[in-house]
C-alpha cells in the first residue's frame, strides 16, 4: 500500500488541476454576480483628483444615470479599456465618473495626461474603503447607476466593444425609456 501513496497523491493533484481548468473554461470571473444589483449604490463622498478641497458624493450624481468606472495608473487591464472609453464614453449620453482606486495623485494625473481623460469628473478612493462598499475586486470595474441611485449593472474587468454594444447600451436605452 505504501508504494501506491505517491500515485494516489499524484492522481488527487491531477484531478484538482483538471477540475480547476474545466471550471475556468466554463466560468468567467467577469460573471461573478454582484449582490448590489438592484440595490442603492453605497453612499460616498470623495475628493476630486487634483482638487482635494472639492468633494463629490452620490447625492451630487443623483437624478440621472451615470457610469462609475474604477481605474488606476498601476492597472494594466485599465489600459485595454481606456481607448474605448475615450472613443465612446461621451457618446453614452451619461456622465462617466472616474473612480481612481488606491493610486497616488501624481501617478493618476500623469496617466490621464498620457492616455486622455474621458471622465466628467474623477474621484479618488486612495485607501479603497469605498471600493470595499461597492464590492470591488480590483480595477477595472464599472457600475451603471440609474437616476434613482440604484446599481443596474456591474462589469468586472475591462469594458469591451461587445460589453458596450450588447450590455451597456441596451441597458441605457431601457433606462432612458423608463425615465419619466
Amino acid at each position: 500500500m505504501k508504494r501506491f501513496l505517491p500515485l494516489i497523491g499524484f492522481a488527487l493533484v491531477a484531478s484538482l488541476l483538471a477540475f480547476g481548468i474545466s471550471y475556468m473554461r466554463n466560468n468567467s470571473m467577469n460573471e461573478v454576480p454582484s449582490p448590489l444589483i438592484g440595490k442603492p449604490a453605497p453612499s460616498f463622498r470623495l475628493p476630486v483628483l487634483n482638487q482635494p478641497e472639492r468633494f463629490v458624493s452620490n447625492a451630487d450624481l443623483a437624478g440621472k444615470p451615470y457610469l462609475l468606472n474604477v481605474f488606476a495608473s498601476w492597472c494594466f487591464a485599465c489600459r485595454e479599456e481606456h481607448p474605448l472609453l475615450m472613443a465612446e464614453g461621451r457618446s453614452l449620453g451619461i456622465p462617466v465618473v472616474g473612480f481612481n482606486y488606491k493610486d497616488e495623485t501624481a501617478d493618476a494625473t500623469r496617466w490621464l495626461q498620457q492616455f486622455g481623460d474621458p471622465y466628467s469628473v474623477v474621484i479618488v478612493d486612495r485607501d479603497g474603503a469605498i471600493a470595499i462598499d461597492f464590492g470591488v475586486y480590483g480595477a477595472p470595474e464599472s457600475f451603471l447607476v440609474d437616476g434613482k441611485g440604484i446599481i443596474r449593472y456591474k462589469q468586472i474587468g475591462p469594458i469591451t466593444p461587445d460589453v458596450l454594444a450588447f450590455e451597456l447600451k441596451p441597458l441605457l436605452a431601457s433606462l432612458k425609456g423608463a425615465a419619466p
